[in-house]
């Protein structure tokens, strides 16, 4: 990308997130398609001589909004499926199987903002083609939207000259600051918050920073993410919150 183009798509992104917030609105059918293919965009892995992307996705949305979907909710999840798929031919993508689209409802967000996870997964065998059922799509990372008046993009603390507050995870005794919008955490020495924990999966989770809010996501781990005793996939992090990984308890501190 030139330079030119960075600097308008960061132009665009903070008139659009001031917008957002000004004039927010229900989410929008075509806002969702855009952000899933943006998610299989951010979300490529790539092999000897393919680029793989996610072939499950999860379409979190307020009450509200996907109460306006109810009528025909059924023929939406097959028209983004398609887009998807068309997205993926289009690019020349590698998928393990037939992409996947599923609604659920979170009560935590707003009107208007809406969360897509993503995941890799290699179906089993006798499985291929066949439908997901609902709440059956265990979110992978999940980045949350805004719906506005004009198509969105996701725009950082820095990008509208606000300060981002400092954060910090501590592990043991040891406080690892959060100075990226994503951090993964897990066994792996690739992993940006290391936990030698033999329940702990090589990535287990991710932190992540969205404005000024910080979000745990669980990437699919095999012995999950509690959040003060409670298991979660997706949840926003407030301070003081305690963490549990596999064995291992850490504590969440909005303010280093």
């Amino acid at each position: 990308m030139s330079l030119l183009r960075s600097i308008e798509h960061k132009i665009e992104a903070l008139l659009e997130g001031m917008f957002g917030r000004a004039f927010r609105t229900n989410v929008q059918p075509v806002e969702i398609a855009r952000k899933l293919a943006k998610e299989m965009d951010d979300h490529r892995t790539v092999s000897v001589s393919r680029v793989y992307v996610p072939n499950e996705y999860t379409v979190y949305l307020a009450p509200d909004d996907r109460a306006q979907f109810e009528t025909y909710e059924a023929a939406l999840v097959d028209e983004l499926q398609g887009h998807v798929a068309e997205h993926a031919r289009r690019e020349q993508y590698a998928l393990l199987s037939t992409p996947r689209v599923g609604l659920e409802t979170d009560a935590d967000l707003a009107v208007g903002e809406f969360g897509i996870a993503t995941r890799m997964v290699r179906p089993e065998r006798g499985r291929v083609g066949r439908k997901a059922a609902p709440g059956g799509v265990g979110p992978g990372e999940t980045m949350v939207y805004k719906q506005a008046a004009v198509p969105t993009e996701a725009v950082s603390a820095e990008e509208l000259g606000v300060e981002a507050e400092a954060a910090v995870l501590e592990v043991n005794a040891e406080r690892h600051a959060i100075d990226r919008p994503r951090m993964v955490i897990g066994r792996s020495r690739e992993c940006d918050i290391q936990i030698t924990d033999p329940n702990v999966s090589r990535h287990h989770a991710e932190l992540r920073r969205e404005g000024a809010a910080f979000w745990l996501v669980d990437l699919g781990s095999t012995n999950g993410v509690d959040v003060n005793g409670r298991r979660q996939h997706r949840t926003k992090l407030a301070d003081g919150d305690r963490l549990t990984f596999g064995t291992t308890e850490a504590v969440f501190r909005a303010h280093a």
